[in-house]
């Protein structure tokens, strides 16, 4: 046999193992699983202005991968280096490089719940709806202190929390103050429907004071099913041109929310917010209103009380009355029980 043609074969199949191999490694690099072996999903977080390195690091670090190699390897070649993008990204267990980096390369990220209620101030409301996301609370307290854009959005420094419906919603962990901002107001005008707006139109009221009246009828009673009664009963008082005399609003005036039991000293305090000095609605709001509570104002029940008493056996519901000498009954009962419990502010 030919000598030279022993040595061309000889190349050939060399080459074609060789070929032959760097086909095999470069199909695992790609496709074999390298992420989180029997482990669960993973959030995988890059913060804003992270470069490559840094997401190469929290994935080792991170106990991600499996071959840091392999998969810096194929990043190289597919060109992520240069394209990394902020976010939230939820890693699978058993997931390849292919897949993990077309996910990060392409921002594909997976979305947070951002949930908030049982909120009485802004700064109440700042640290709830950031805590799932990169913002802090600071920063979405200087969007809601901007006075010009919550103007723009139909609302004023004392309403703006009423644009705030408590409900749990999605969105993504690098999302701006401004853009979350944006949503809300979104799902703000989402809840208040056509059917909620003609209720509240029914009322003589725009849905901003809808929500301040749910704020009292929230503080008032913690019993859902009670809250439509209450609702009458203030709604009873705001036509007759009667002060609405609710005690929270006085406690929101002082800024005391340790108070207990209100005084008379307390009906004295200067605020826009004592109800007790002015008729009519406060306002704004003194808490962020349910989602029941205001539907407890739209759907309130028709009665005569204009008169509400706690009971006597701290149960959180209330006596009412539609007339002072019942509820002089009432009271007198519910002060006997405090002074009994020792509640003397």
């Amino acid at each position: 046999m030919d000598r030279k043609k022993v040595i061309l074969g000889a190349i050939i199949v060399s080459f074609s193992v060789m070929l032959s191999s760097f086909g095999f490694y470069f199909h695992q690099v790609v496709y074999a699983p390298n992420f989180l072996y029997e482990k669960n999903p993973k959030p995988l977080i890059i913060p804003t202005g992270s470069d490559y390195k840094y997401v190469q690091k929290q994935i080792a670090d991170g106990g991600f991968v499996d071959d840091l190699v392999s998969f810096s390897f194929l990043a190289k070649t597919m060109g992520y280096q240069e394209n990394v993008k902020p976010g939230l990204y939820l890693l699978e267990p058993g997931m390849n490089n292919l897949e993990v980096i077309r996910l990060l390369r392409n921002g594909s990220q997976t979305a947070v719940n951002v949930t908030f209620n049982n909120v009485r101030l802004v700064s109440d409301l700042t640290e709830k709806i950031t805590k799932n996301l990169e913002i802090t609370a600071e920063d979405f307290e200087a969007v809601l202190r901007n006075d010009s854009l919550i103007k723009a959005n139909g609302f004023d420094s004392l309403t703006i929390i009423s644009m705030f419906i408590p409900n749990t919603y999605q969105a993504y962990w690098n999302t701006s103050a401004e853009a979350l901002f944006a949503k809300m107001k979104r799902e703000y005008d989402k809840f208040w429907t056509d059917e909620r707006k003609k209720k509240a139109e029914a009322l003589g009221m725009t849905p901003k004071e809808v929500s301040v009246l749910a704020s009292i009828v929230q503080a008032e009673t913690i019993m859902s099913d009670e809250r439509p009664v209450v609702a009458g009963l203030y709604l009873n008082r705001l036509k007759t041109g009667m002060p609405l005399q609710a005690d929270p609003t006085l406690v929101f005036a002082a800024q005391d929310f340790e108070i207990k039991r209100v005084l008379t000293k307390h009906t004295q305090i200067e605020s826009p917010f004592n109800t007790y000095k002015y008729t009519g609605l406060p306002p704004g709001p003194i808490n962020m209103p349910s989602i029941k509570s205001i539907d407890a104002v739209l759907n309130y029940k028709e009665h005569d009380y204009i008169f509400m008493c706690a009971k006597e056996d701290f149960s959180g519901y209330h006596n009412f009355a539609s007339n002072l000498r019942d509820h002089n009954r009432n009271a007198a009962r519910y002060q006997r029980a405090l002074n009994q419990a020792g509640l003397y502010k």
